[in-house]
């Protein structure tokens, strides 16, 4: 049996779900060129690289190519795509861009954090969250249909505000509530809504819970530097 090639970083770089990520960049920076202008041809983009997602993470698994270096891809990819959304989605809507400050500031402060807990316990993915971090983030990160229902809907949403400042010429008629018509924007921001709240709250629990697993990993290595020091004086 032939031995062999030594995997090196060019071969880290070239695994298929890596390249996966590359095309994720690739859709996300065409969708930001034409965000000002191009609404639909923008959606689609967007949507089809927030869709590829699933599919790098089913090829990692599928071929045994599981890295640090996709991990960190895969979370960088999204934290940026969304935030960008969500910067122009303040341009938009200039009276929220306070709001949308905060939201930025929480998707990244609480994955930050989040990744870093996982890392510092020892843990070789940010996805692989024990029953000891609660039933919620558990199931969120353990179970792959909860956790594709939860980002589509939080990206769905944004959309949906994206594509509501870009009145259509000549709106669909499918109604009103409270005197509101209503268009395909519109009945998307209302359906993915209650999902999309409950994603805010989501990394609302996930910074909590890091900040956790942050202080007591503190706590281990204080407590473990003084027993060493007091062994040491006996």
């Amino acid at each position: 049996m032939a031995d062999q090639k030594p995997i090196t970083t060019t071969t880290i770089f070239l695994f298929i779900p890596n390249l996966i990520g590359y095309a994720r960049v690739v859709l996300a920076l065409g969708s930001l060129a034409v965000m000002r202008y191009h609404p639909k041809i923008c959606t689609w983009l967007y949507v089809v690289s927030c869709l590829l997602d699933a599919f790098d993470g089913a090829a990692a698994r599928k071929f045994n190519q599981s890295t640090k270096f996709g991990a960190i891809l895969d979370m960088v990819t999204d934290r940026c795509t969304t935030s960008c959304l969500i910067c122009f989605l303040s341009s938009r809507y200039p009276n929220w861009a306070i709001f949308y400050q905060l939201l930025i500031s929480l998707d990244l402060a609480s994955h930050y954090m989040h990744m870093v807990a996982m890392l510092g316990s020892g843990q070789q993915s940010h996805k692989k969250v024990g029953k000891e971090r609660g039933w919620f983030l558990n199931l969120y990160y353990t179970n792959t249909r909860v956790l594709f229902i939860f980002c589509a809907a939080n990206e769905l949403f944004f959309v949906a505000l994206y594509l509501y400042s870009f009145p259509p010429a000549t709106p669909p008629y499918l109604g009103s509530v409270y005197g509101i018509p209503l268009s395909y924007a519109t009945i998307m921001a209302i359906v993915t809504f209650p999902i999309w709240l409950g994603k805010q709250v989501t990394n609302v629990i996930q910074m909590v819970q890091a900040a956790q697993v942050l202080a007591q990993v503190d706590v281990e290595e204080r407590n473990g530097k003084l027993a060493a020091g007091s062994a040491k004086n006996k």
